[in-house]
């Protein structure tokens, strides 16, 4: 099982990435080791996830993800569907 997640970063941007621990990654990206864009605009905080059934699909679909303009990232934030992906709800995330 693996996820593409969506991030809101502090200046209102939008980062898409794939994991198979959401709690782990987030946690990472919060730390600022979570990437080289998400470091430089903590924090972060996970705005949506999506459980895929494989690391390859995951991969797949972030890459379309990342495609998407920010309207239509912001039309899957408000609850549009996104085709071939189930979305999850996480509770509060805590390290």
């Amino acid at each position: 099982m693996a996820f593409v997640y969506l991030l809101r970063c502090a200046d209102g941007s939008l980062y898409c990435g794939w994991t198979t621990d959401v709690r782990k990654r987030v946690a990472a990206h919060a730390a600022g080791h979570g990437g080289k864009y998400t470091s430089g605009r903590r924090p972060v905080a996970l705005a949506a996830a999506w459980e895929l059934p494989t690391r390859t699909d995951a991969r797949r679909m972030e890459a379309r993800v990342k495609r998407l303009t920010r309207s239509q990232k912001l039309a899957l934030l408000a609850g549009a569907p996104l085709e071939g992906a189930t979305a999850v709800r996480f509770s509060p995330l805590t390290p």
